[in-house]
């Protein structure tokens, strides 16, 4: 059990992230978008980075005990596919984080509704995904704590951004700063309940080779939410070289953080 310990705390670091988020809109002001915009290019340029250059690395050679280099190879690739294709079945059965109403010219009191609902459409979706990502967030980590540990390091880079977007629109429509730390609180510790789940099933059914799998999948999914969600809502909040600037920025601290780490 001391061998779940440290994969446990990574996921509840990268969990609890999304709440730092819903304290840091507090310090935005509310019609500052462009910090949003480039915060969800940051954690694109953060989850792209580290899914390609790292997950998609140690996948085959954690398959590579129990397969040859040919089959691990394959096996990770079709892991990394899986992911995108489970990603895609997320986004078909829940809405969009923000949707465009966020940016609605109507009536004040129409449009503080519809800001409210675009939140509580962010906070389920944010947490719905957060749930698994808690659960490879920890699955990484119990295979290589190295390698979990810049894992856990992105998933809290990418989850404060997601933390303001539920917190500032709830904020903006309510004015009530405790309910939008709330609805951040919620989401984030998804995480580290679905880390525990990880934990059930380690211990029950699923084959130690199942890891290399799924880190794969970890992979898929952050480049489809990447390119799916958060640059285009990056965009969609600001201007496209708020976009750019926040996508290599991204990679820069990340690439800096794994040199030292």
């Amino acid at each position: 059990m001391k061998s779940y310990i440290l994969p446990l705390i990574l996921t509840l670091f990268a969990g609890m992230s999304t709440l730092l988020g819903g304290f840091i809109t507090f310090f935005i002001k509310r019609n500052n978008l462009k910090a949003l915009s480039v915060g969800l290019g940051f954690s694109a340029g953060v989850m792209v980075y580290i899914s390609l250059s790292e997950l998609m690395t140690e996948a085959p050679k954690m398959l590579e005990q129990y397969y040859s280099l040919v089959v691990s190879k394959g096996l990770a690739f079709g892991g990394f596919f899986f992911g995108i294709i489970i990603a895609i079945i997320i986004d078909y059965f829940i809405p969009d984080h923000i949707e465009s109403d966020f940016l609605s010219n109507s009536k004040r009191s129409n449009q503080r509704h519809k800001i409210r609902r675009a939140g509580l459409i962010t906070a389920i979706a944010v947490t719905l995904h957060n749930f698994p990502e808690g659960m490879a967030t920890f699955l990484v980590s119990t295979q290589d704590i190295m390698l979990g540990i810049p894992v856990a390091i992105a998933i809290a880079i990418h989850n404060i951004p997601e933390g303001i977007a539920i917190a500032l629109p709830i904020f903006h429509a309510t004015g009530k700063k405790r309910l939008a730390i709330l609805y951040s609180f919620v989401s984030g510790i998804s995480e580290p309940v679905g880390g525990l789940i990880g934990v059930l099933l380690l211990k029950t059914f699923m084959p130690a080779q199942s890891i290399g799998i799924m880190t794969a999948s970890v992979a898929g999914i952050m480049v489809y939410l990447s390119f799916d969600t958060l640059l285009p809502l990056s965009r969609e909040y600001g201007e496209n070289h708020h976009v750019i600037i926040g996508i290599i920025s991204g990679m820069l601290i990340m690439s800096l953080g794994l040199i030292f780490l």
